[in-house]
């Protein structure tokens, strides 16, 4: 029998319902929810600011209360998750409240953490550890301000073997902060087949097949170039059916809408890759060039032929610092000179910003509807100009004053600019902190993970 792993979130902020139907639909052994990305960590390090008991994703709250049924009902389910987020302790926390409220108290819940190195950075610059930005090159002390009040968080994407780990000591709830998404699905693999961990190519596959499925209905016929053909109301997310040789099936609950077919599976297989022959993993250095996609029958698609090469002996870090202060605005701008007149009334904000006073260090000027959307792939004025257009305009600044400052010159254009205006109802842009995103790299050997698995009881506060 293969071994059935599903994918019921690609995001915070997916379908709370999709996990729920999916067990109720079908039988898996291994249910994922896959929660976190660069911006979701920023999101979570400000909630974790404000209160230090939170930095976790409540959404898996509200879906781990939905399934409890089918928990009870199906023994072999597990679930992998990585919504613990910048708290893992305090997400199993109030998972055992959900869990003991069902009478499922002595579910055992596995724990993974040590991808958090923001209370370590000074001890891993000290290491030799010089944290470069990937994109850059500049190292972490080029901040001019001190690292404690300039970094707001700093997580290494952890590997499949903690999860596994956990799995070992027999826990069906498995809650990770940040690891790569992949390892949601290799992990349950090497515990289940107990493949080397230098099997390299059979690390790759099962990597394909946890990439695949990550990103939800993405691989079933969401985010697809054939979306009008799909019932995308009720669409299915997928189901990864691995056998013990690395190759898998992808398919969905037969009951759903959407679809599996070869241009769903290479639509997700190459989405977000980088280089083909070197998708990097914390696991395994796959080759997807190698990969062979065959649809066999409706909504089942083999995928089989992935090679793989050691892994690098580093951990990529998602590392976020503040970055001042931002702002955004929008005006609906309608007339047969919408175009003209929408940057017009732009100009006119950040010139009586800057008459007040205040020089912004960014602006950006958009014409939402007159290409800026995509700006280069395409250009209005081949075609009929519109007759209306979304003005947005967007303000960064070091200074929360000067962004203060320029969220209250939106809405005065109401009356004070040219006919044609709408949307001050919705009242001034909110001012927010930036948090801006540093990748970097990190020695594994400076990184451990640590695993504790207890029944859900024991973890009660």
């Amino acid at each position: 029998m293969p071994l059935r792993i599903a994918n019921a979130a690609g995001f915070l902020g997916d379908n709370l319902d999709a996990p729920r139907r999916l067990v109720e639909s079908a039988q898996v052994d291994y249910l994922t929810i896959e929660h976190l990305a660069e911006l979701t960590l920023s999101i979570l390090a400000r909630q974790r600011e404000k209160n230090p008991a939170e930095g976790y994703t409540a959404d898996f709250l509200d879906v781990l209360t939905s399934i409890t049924a089918p928990l009870s009902q199906q023994p072999q389910l597990k679930i992998i998750t990585n919504a613990g987020g910048m708290n893992p302790v305090s997400c199993a926390q109030r998972a055992e409240k959900i869990l003991t409220a069902a009478g499922l108290g002595d579910i055992p819940i596995g724990v993974v953490t040590g991808d958090d190195l923001l209370p370590r950075l000074e001890e891993l610059l000290a290491a030799g550890c010089e944290f470069r930005n990937l994109d850059t090159g500049e190292p972490l002390s080029a901040f001019r301000s001190p690292l404690s009040a300039s970094v707001v968080s700093a997580n290494a994407y952890l590997s499949a073997r903690p999860i596994a780990e956990a799995l070992s000591g027999k826990a069906r709830l498995v809650i990770t902060g940040r690891v790569a998404d992949a390892s949601l699905t290799l992990g349950p693999a090497m515990q289940e087949f107990g493949w080397r961990w230098d099997d390299w190519n059979r690390l790759a596959a099962a990597s394909v097949a946890g990439h695949l499925i990550e990103c939800g209905a993405q691989v079933t016929g969401g985010y697809s170039v054939d979306w009008k053909n799909y019932d995308l109301t009720n669409v299915g997310y997928p189901i990864a059916e691995l056998e013990s040789d690395g190759s898998a099936v992808i398919t969905k609950p037969a009951s759903s809408g959407g679809a599996v077919n070869r241009r769903t599976v290479i639509e997700q297989l190459v989405y977000e890759i980088g280089d083909p022959r070197h998708y990097l993993t914390p696991d395994v250095d796959c080759d997807f060039t190698t990969v062979e996609v065959e649809e066999t029958v409706s909504d089942r698609v083999a995928v089989r032929g992935a090679t793989g090469r050691p892994a690098t002996d580093t951990y990529k870090v998602s590392l976020a610092y503040r970055d001042g202060y931002m702002a955004s605005g929008q005006l609906l701008v309608y007339g047969h000179d919408c175009v003209d007149k929408a940057k017009a009334c732009g100009e006119v904000i950040l010139k009586k910003v800057e008459q007040a006073g205040f020089k912004l260090a960014r602006t950006n000027i958009e014409l939402l509807g007159a290409g800026a959307g995509v700006p280069g792939a395409w250009f209005w004025r081949k075609y009929q100009p519109p007759g209306e257009v979304v003005l947005r305009v967007t303000a960064h600044d070091p200074r929360r004053e000067a962004v203060e400052r320029f969220s209250k010159e939106l809405a005065p254009l109401i009356t004070s600019g040219p006919a044609g205006l709408a949307g001050y109802a919705s009242g001034r842009p909110l001012v927010r902190p930036v948090f801006a995103y540093w990748p970097t790299l990190v020695p594994k050997e400076l990184v451990p993970a640590t695993v504790e698995v207890r029944k859900a009881k024991e973890w009660a506060l």
